[in-house]
């Protein structure tokens, strides 16, 4: 099954949208890594992103929220467990995994419970860049009209 998709279209018809459609080719190209995550929008400004991270404990997680950049990287320290592994499907690797984040969008809390890390994403528009609506006046009303002395038009006339 071929997944390649062409933004040439898209991006002769539309304005602005280079950088968003530079990420949606770059993420097309990465394909699926680890570990695997879901993003659920809550809302009309709040997200969740979850990471399975089974094997991992909070104390090997690290979380970083920068400007438009949320990074999650874990190091899991070896436990030492007696006896020799047959199979080793639980994967113990090392990872870093980055979520390009829209403008205004915060990371909130985070939370890790049954191998499965969630953090709350929420977006806070600041007052001067949301929308607001201006009062549209009309034309001037006969009271406000300024008008000749009626003595004045019929001298001229």
């Amino acid at each position: 099954m071929r997944t390649d998709l062409d933004f040439s279209p898209y991006r002769r018809s539309t304005v602005g949208f280079d950088r968003l459609f530079s990420l949606l080719e770059t993420g097309e190209r990465e394909g699926f890594s680890y570990p695997p995550f879901d993003i659920v929008r809550e809302g009309d400004d709040n997200y969740r992103v979850t990471l399975a991270l089974a094997g991992f404990r909070p104390e090997e997680i690290e979380v970083v929220a920068q400007q438009n950049l949320l990074i999650v990287t874990g190091n899991r320290s070896e436990d030492g467990a007696p006896g020799e592994f047959l199979h080793r499907g639980i994967a113990s690797r090392a990872f870093e995994r980055r979520f390009q984040l829209a403008d205004f969008v915060e990371a909130g809390e985070a939370s890790f419970e049954n191998g499965l890390l969630t953090i709350d994403l929420k977006r806070v528009v600041p007052e001067a860049m949301k929308p607001r609506r201006i009062k549209v006046s009309g034309r001037a009303t006969a009271d406000n009209r300024i008008e000749a002395p009626r003595e004045t038009i019929r001298e001229a006339a």
